[in-house]
């Protein structure tokens, strides 16, 4: 095949990672963009390598019936979705043979899937945004661009977050120079909204001050921001608070939480409920953040140590555990790989970041032998390589995928497991 803009009529066959379907013509390997798995399509050639090739569908021959018009006006300039022309149910079905393909391969497993767990919709679910400013445009970046995309609103935050996204636009677009070397607007919404401005340059405390009180005045109830010298500057609130399992969870902008906030609580809800009996039990939780999981787990009466690296979220886990009087819970600050344990360990809850978990915390965490295991990933093909190794002391309970971002390629999904 060549590589100038060569065109092909082929039929797509299985949903691969990234938001590609297979395919083969002329004796390759095509990761095709914007076709789904059973369409006949026409495919422009983009990029060749040796033994594969990416392309993009020019014109869909034989349609499938799960294609439908994407809602988004910019869908297929900006970059921040890559399936919104499927179907919701054929999108989770997807993400469900792709993880299972990962786990043949790499696992070497067969594994019957249980049912996934979905939100209450596939639209209007985030509630956190990061933002991309740069020459007058305020939104996501283009594709494979740093070009950034305007448009009026995006679909997949929430009412709060899209409220405040034209608030903070519009002040940007009527104070331009005032925002000049800030690249990133990060919109969080809980019982209040937060703004996070990051900055590749220095910038003045006179002109942070203008800043934070244009858009306290717009609506956010606090303003953060960090420069070129890593100085974090605040205004008003410092951290927002979310309902969870009956606790008040606050974060702080530098923090880490689940942007799809309702499935996220039917995640916490589902796990204590699978982990069952967790009084008295003694409980790990790896890369913990602000205790989205420890506190639960503690709260139902679990021995809880929460471990996480990042500073930010200790602080918040810590102040969260006091606003809810619980204190059988202990927030160390502490990598995986880095972590002491002696005493015995009923369950481990693990949520590595895409990486997935090092050679080093794997060999711990089978030195540990907690009996129960529940493995929440980002990346289905470091689980499938993770659930290799473990299958040596453990049997799988239950493979399930979480589908947390709707209209993205991207997979989570939640791995329970049982020591033999």
């Amino acid at each position: 095949m060549k590589k100038n803009n060569s065109i092909i009529t082929v039929k797509a066959d299985l949903p691969a990672y990234g938001g590609f379907a297979l395919a083969r013509g002329n004796g390759c390997i095509l990761l095709i963009r914007n076709a789904i798995p059973g369409e006949t399509v026409e495919a422009r050639i983009d990029e060749q390598k040796n033994d594969h090739a990416f392309a993009s569908v020019v014109r869909v021959l034989a349609a499938s019936p799960d294609r439908i018009e994407p809602p988004c006006p910019v869908f297929g300039i900006c970059g921040g979705c890559q399936i919104q022309y499927v179907s919701y149910p054929r999108q989770v079905a997807m993400k469900e043979e792709i993880l299972l393909d990962c786990l043949r391969r790499i696992a070497k497993k067969q594994v019957d899937l249980s049912d996934p767990l979905v939100g209450n919709s596939p639209w209007n679910y985030r509630h956190r945004g990061q933002f991309k400013i740069g020459k007058g445009s305020f939104g996501f970046y283009r594709e494979k661009s740093r070009d950034v995309i305007d448009f009026d609103y995006c679909p997949i935050m929430n009412n709060e977050v899209n409220h405040l996204f034209s608030k903070a636009r519009e002040v940007y677009k009527s104070s331009r120079t005032l925002f000049d070397g800030i690249s990133e607007f990060h919109i969080s919404c809980g019982d209040e909204g937060l703004a996070f401005l990051k900055s590749t340059t220095k910038i003045s405390t006179a002109r942070w001050n203008q800043i934070g009180m244009l858009l306290l005045e717009a609506g956010f109830g606090g303003v953060s921001g960090t420069s070129g010298n890593g100085k974090v500057v605040t205004f008003g609130s410092e951290h927002m608070t979310l309902e969870l399992e009956g606790l008040k969870y606050t974060v702080s902008p530098l923090s880490f939480f689940q942007s799809n906030w309702h499935l996220n609580q039917t995640l916490v809800r589902f796990i204590l409920k699978s982990m069952q009996p967790i009084s008295k039990k003694r409980v790990i939780d790896l890369y913990s953040g602000a205790g989205n999981f420890s506190l639960p787990f503690a709260l139902n009466g679990a021995d809880v140590y929460a471990i996480e690296e990042n500073p930010e979220a200790i602080v918040d886990g810590k102040r969260n555990a006091a606003l809810n009087g619980i204190k059988n819970c202990r927030f160390i600050a502490c990598s995986a790989e880095r972590l002491k344990v002696c005493d015995t360990v009923d369950i481990l809850v693990v949520d590595p970041p895409r990486p997935g978990l090092t050679n080093s915390a794997l060999d711990k965490i089978l030195v540990l032998e907690p009996e129960r295991i529940a493995y929440i990933s980002c990346n289905p093909s470091t689980l499938a390589r993770d659930i290799k190794k473990l299958l040596g002391q453990y049997d799988i309970e239950s493979m399930r995928v979480i589908d947390f971002f709707p209209q993205t390629y991207h997979i989570e999904s939640l791995a329970v497991l049982r020591l033999r």
